[in-house]
């Protein structure tokens, strides 16, 4: 079984049925011998970007995770072992939610399902959609 981390536009992106996911994502997605995981990361960062008006993020927070929970993904909390991750990840990528999503993804053995082509640059643990 392969167990898959989404990054947030990819659960934004699941959750509407967006076009953005080719047809190789939405059956990675819908396949049932996939594990499928949101972070609270995903959800906090969904929180603050919609409070500040950003176009990308104008959904309701807790629509997104309730609909998540209902499609049988896995919530991922934060640990501490997640923040330390961070501490070994080279400078590639500035921002701090998907810095954080990457540390949380090797800690837990996971692979990041991501459409940040920069994200790529880390190596093993990472896939595009």
């Amino acid at each position: 079984m392969s167990s898959y981390l989404l990054d947030t536009h990819v659960l934004l992106w699941a959750a509407a049925g967006s076009p953005s996911l080719g047809d190789r994502s939405q059956r990675m997605l819908a396949d049932p011998g996939h594990e499928l995981w949101f972070s609270v990361v995903t959800v906090w960062e969904i929180v603050i970007k919609s409070g500040l008006g950003r176009s990308d993020f104008q959904v309701d927070p807790s629509a997104i995770r309730d609909r998540a929970l209902r499609a049988g993904y896995h919530e991922l909390p934060v640990r501490g072992s997640h923040a330390l991750g961070i501490a070994a990840l080279p400078t590639i990528h500035a921002d701090p939610f998907d810095r954080m999503l990457l540390a949380q993804a090797r800690a837990e053995g996971l692979t990041l399902l991501t459409a940040d082509r920069k994200i790529l640059q880390y190596g093993p643990g990472t896939a595009v959609v």
